[in-house]
This record gives structure tokens, C-alpha cells and sequence, in this order.
């Protein structure tokens, strides 16, 4: 009887799954780790959940939610966009990290307007400068606050980039679930906190991403408007802990679908990981192109 009844809950939860749904769930067996999903399309019931209350790693994926929080201080007039932060040695994630401003100025001791701190965060994913931003607005709390107080669940951050750096374990204090990643996708997308012109350049930065070019975008048609920000880190004993992509997806007809991808404690190589995100957004676009308006 136990049994009969396990089996009936099963096959009743496999039945309750849009063909979308199961489509992903088949795409997601090729990272040989975890994957979670959601998306979000207006006026639409387009379901892309696949573990959407899931807790993985968010990595570098941080780095929007800091950037719409720094330029809620901006509007304040806490800060200016043109204001100049010191990049001080102390800034510096030594030996190495992916930074651009670290790169350039080795040495530090530089003044950098908060303008390129954000820009370099958003489009490069620079860990240097994303850990200035983070210690200019007064650190995590700050964050985790603002995205609270504009209604987005399912989000916590802990370390910055250093932090990171420092202790691989951290990057599990540091999640976002994908439904509270989409949820702030769609805000920003239909009912910004933010003005229209910092929307915009916030915009201009997630459009202009130099990361993950295989990844959300990898599959969609040439010439497809994408507005992201991807989160990766390393790979220890074969195992990669998290390659994540979330982003806008501008729709033939001007929609914007939100979807948020994270691929966790994955056995698969680069290439796998990066495919199993852009076939799983190609197999969201390719649905929602087919719901009217």
C-alpha cells in the first residue's frame, strides 16, 4: 500500500509538469549536478520551474543586485555616479582574481568614479571592483536590505568577492533562489525602483556583458537583445561549483521573458555546463514566442 501510494505521488507530480518543464528537467541531466530554473513572462502561464526555491551559489550573480542597490543610494543623494572612490591596497584580492581595475593598477592607490566601479562589476564581473562598490555602500547588509524592501524573496548575501577568495566553502552563504532572482528581474524590468535614465544604464551594463557569451545567449537568434549577469566559480576535484546565468531575454514582440539559470555541484566540463544553460533558454524563448501578447 505504501508503495501504491509513493507511486500515485510520483506519477501525479510527473503529470502536473508543463511539456516545458519536463523538457528542461531532460536538458538538466547532462550537467551531472543540480540545476534550478524559473522565468517569468507577463500575462502569460509560461512555467520553466524546475527547483525554483532552490539555495545554490550565486557567485558573481551578486553583482546586479549590488549595483541596483547602489543606485538606489545615488538617487538618496547617499552617493554620485561621478563621485571618486579610492581603490586602496586593502582592496586588492591577492594573488590573483579576475579584475580588470587590479590588472591596470596593480598597486592600487587610484581614484575610480563610481560610475566605471559599477560598470566594471556589471559588464566584466570584477571582483575588485564589485568588493569596492560593496565597501562604499556600507557592505552586505545594505544589500540584503534593499532587495527586502522592494519586495524580493529568496536572496542572501554574506562575503563579497575577497571573502570568497579566501574560504570556497563561503560561496554556499552567499544564495539566491532562482524565483527571487527572476522576481527581480521582472521588477526591474516592468516597475524599476530605479529612475528611468540609472534603469537604463543599468541596462546598458547587463547588455554589454563580456561573460557567459555562451551561455544565456549562446542558442538564441543572432541579433537577440540579452540582458544578464552570470556568476562562476572554481572547479575542485572535478566538481564546479556553480555556472549561473539570469537575465532579460527581449521577445520578438518587445516582451522581456526573465529567467534565471544556476547549475550547481556540476561533474560536466565548461562546455556542458555553458550548453545546458543556453538549451535550456532557447527551450524557454522558443515557448514564449509561442504565447500572444
Amino acid at each position: 500500500m505504501r508503495f501504491t501510494v509513493v507511486f500515485i505521488l510520483f506519477a501525479s507530480s510527473a503529470f502536473a509538469q508543463t511539456p516545458l518543464q519536463r523538457q528542461i528537467q531532460g536538458i538538466a541531466a547532462d550537467a551531472h549536478g543540480k540545476v534550478s530554473v524559473a522565468c517569468s513572462l507577463p500575462d502569460s502561464s509560461l512555467n520553466c520551474d524546475l527547483n525554483p526555491q532552490a539555495r545554490p551559489p550565486m557567485q558573481s550573480v551578486f553583482k546586479f543586485p549590488l549595483a541596483v542597490s547602489a543606485l538606489h543610494l545615488v538617487e538618496q543623494g547617499k552617493l554620485s555616479l561621478d563621485q571618486s572612490v579610492r581603490f586602496l591596497p586593502a582592496d586588492r584580492i591577492l594573488p590573483h582574481t579576475h579584475s580588470p581595475l587590479q590588472d591596470k593598477y596593480p598597486d592600487a592607490n587610484v581614484e575610480v568614479p563610481l560610475r566605471e566601479l559599477l560598470g566594471l562589476a556589471v559588464s566584466q564581473s570584477d571582483n575588485v571592483a564589485a568588493d569596492i562598490v560593496l565597501r562604499t555602500i556600507g557592505g552586505p547588509a545594505i544589500v540584503n536590505r534593499y532587495m527586502d524592501s522592494i519586495g524580493v524573496t529568496g536572496f542572501h548575501l554574506e562575503d563579497g568577492e575577497d571573502g570568497l577568495a579566501l574560504n570556497a566553502a563561503a560561496q554556499y552563504r552567499n544564495w539566491f533562489e532562482p524565483a527571487g532572482a527572476a522576481q527581480l528581474l521582472r521588477r526591474i524590468s516592468d516597475n524599476a525602483p530605479l529612475t528611468p535614465e540609472h534603469t537604463r544604464i543599468l541596462f546598458t551594463w547587463m547588455q554589454d556583458g563580456a561573460t557567459g557569451l555562451k551561455r544565456i545567449r549562446g542558442d538564441l537568434p543572432p541579433g537577440t537583445i540579452v540582458m544578464h549577469k552570470t556568476g562562476s566559480s572554481g572547479t575542485r576535484d572535478g566538481v564546479t561549483f556553480a555556472t549561473n546565468d539570469i537575465g532579460l531575454i527581449t521577445l520578438p514582440d518587445g516582451r522581456r521573458l526573465a529567467i534565471a539559470i544556476f547549475v550547481s555541484d556540476s561533474r560536466a566540463d565548461d562546455d556542458a555546463r555553458d550548453a545546458v544553460i543556453a538549451r535550456i533558454a532557447k527551450a524557454a524563448y522558443d515557448e514564449a514566442i509561442q504565447t500572444k501578447k
